[in-house]
């Protein structure tokens, strides 16, 4: 599409920002201004009585479809759940296979929005379903915020082509 333009991590465009699946998709400035916004959004829901650290997520799927997530934690820790996962997992249980970007928000309870990265966890799980280029958008609101790829917070990624016999 003319006029597309790519971007990379920290960068921010006026106009269209080139998400590169393999059928090179192209999202609006407006589709991720609105994924960011619901990821702030989501934020509202999260459950966090022990870290007092919410965070929201708006996944993108091909379909056009937006899954959310927020943090819900629990006592014994290692049975909470990230938002990343909160809403990849709703879409992959919806039918959901193939996504085009994911906004995660993240911060304080009572503080100000942060830029807010994936856990190790969640960028596996991101891993099983995205291609490395997968864009990620870490919002602090739905104009401020940066872009990164899969490939950039997981390098060297784990996966089903690991376990292939040759």
């Amino acid at each position: 599409m003319a006029g597309a333009k790519a971007v990379r991590g920290g960068d921010h465009t006026a106009g269209h920002v080139r998400v590169m699946r393999q059928e090179e998709e192209i999202m609006t400035e407006q589709e991720v201004r609105d994924i960011c916004r619901l990821a702030v959004r989501m934020r509202e829901r999260a459950y966090t009585p022990y870290s007092h650290f919410r965070v929201g997520a708006a996944l993108l799927g091909v379909s056009g479809r937006v899954y959310t997530g927020c943090n819900i934690e629990n006592a014994s820790y290692p049975v909470s759940v990230c938002a990343e996962r909160t809403a990849l997992f709703k879409a992959v249980s919806e039918g959901e296979r193939e996504f085009q970007a994911l906004a995660i928000a993240g911060g304080p309870e009572r503080g100000a929005l942060q830029y807010c990265a994936p856990c190790g966890v969640c960028r596996q799980a991101f891993q099983e379903f995205c291609p490395p280029h997968f864009p990620i958008y870490l919002a602090k609101s739905e104009t401020d915020f940066r872009r990164y790829e899969l490939q950039e917070l997981l390098p060297e990624a784990f996966g089903g082509g690991n376990l292939r016999e040759n």
